[in-house]
């Protein structure tokens, strides 16, 4: 394997396999900081970066979390890599994530990134602080991924109709309420007793869902791979990165710009919501630990939900009182 500015590493193992892959990754976690070691400056955060790829926490984060956050860390390394990581100072952290105000979900990462950066120096021994924590992250307006409604939905499940793979894809996604990285992998092997296992990837949490009549439906009706329900054109199941790539484009062929599998979970929680179920019903489905996480999905169905029960009390009351105007008044001598 070959990479600029990295070590051409030998590998004895056919690619696939599980050997294969942990050696890669070793070499993606470690290869640069053995390359050119003698042009990093000792206590940049070259080197606070480079030690900290090769800590006991970086080892402990989830592959595909180690692939996001290594992103946002290279982007910072790539243009203050030199400068001393033991004089930065809350002041220098506020402007850099003041200078990506255009941005604030990656502003609010990168601060978060640094931050455990910070931590780690402090138990290197190369600082007694951590800048990152005493500022604040920016506001983020935007409500994030946008939520399928019912005519979304509808439009989605009349264009691909069931027995094609993109609607398999989308009942998986919208009857179990899991993640993309959780969806792509599902295959019959997770299938017993009329329910689907489920290991979130990013929360290492098993759940074992109750099928739905109509994914239970969609299954039968469609071609499906050996290990996984949805694979690629050439049979293999997808990466997270291609799985959402690929279901974006479907939405897009069925004429809905803008729409994701995550908006699924959001709809699936939001139809749960609706139709009156707990919190603690919602998250065993969804996986969700917290009610303030649950809230994030369900905020909109709730204010609907209440709005329209605080309007039958209003009428209810409203009529009673016009009834109680047309009913015969008595006098005080009857």
């Amino acid at each position: 394997m070959r990479r600029t500015g990295w070590p051409t590493l030998q590998v004895q193992h056919a690619p696939g396999t599980a050997e294969f892959t942990e050696t890669y990754h070793q070499w993606l976690d470690h290869g640069r900081i053995e390359v050119g070691a003698s042009k990093i400056v000792p206590g940049s955060f070259d080197d606070l970066i480079a030690r900290f790829y090769r800590s006991k926490e970086w080892a402990q984060i989830k592959e595909t979390t180690r692939y996001t956050y290594r992103g946002e860390l290279e982007r910072f390394r790539a243009k203050y890599g030199e400068r001393s990581a033991n004089t930065m100072t809350a002041r220098h952290v506020a402007n850099l994530i003041n200078k990506m105000a255009a941005t604030p979900s990656a502003a609010n990462n990168l601060r978060k990134r640094l931050g455990q950066l910070f931590r780690f120096a402090i138990e290197m021994g190369w600082r007694t602080d951590n800048p990152a924590k005493s500022v604040a992250g920016l506001r983020i307006r935007s409500k994030g991924f946008a939520t399928w409604q019912e005519e979304q939905i509808a439009q989605f499940e009349e264009h691909w109709a069931v027995g094609t793979v993109q609607r398999l894809a989308f009942d998986l996604a919208l009857y179990t309420a899991q993640r993309r990285s959780d969806v792509r992998v599902m295959g019959p092997q997770h299938v017993a007793g009329g329910s689907i296992r489920v290991r979130q990837l990013k929360t290492d949490k098993e759940l074992v869902i109750p099928m739905h009549p109509r994914l239970i439906e969609s299954i039968l009706a469609t071609k499906t791979g050996h290990l996984a329900f949805v694979t690629s054109a050439k049979g293999a199941p997808f990466s997270t990165k291609s799985f959402g790539m690929w279901f974006a484009k479907q939405c897009r062929a069925a004429g809905l710009v803008g729409y994701s599998m995550h908006g699924l979970r959001k709809a699936a929680s939001r139809r749960m919501a609706e139709a009156g179920l707990t919190n603690q019903e919602i998250k065993a489905i969804t996986g969700h630990v917290t009610d303030s996480e649950v809230a994030r999905y369900t905020r909109e169905a709730e204010q609907v939900l209440i709005a329209k029960r605080a309007m039958k009390v209003m009428s209810l009351a409203n009529l009673s009182n016009s009834d109680l105007a047309h009913l015969p008044q008595g006098t005080e001598n009857a």
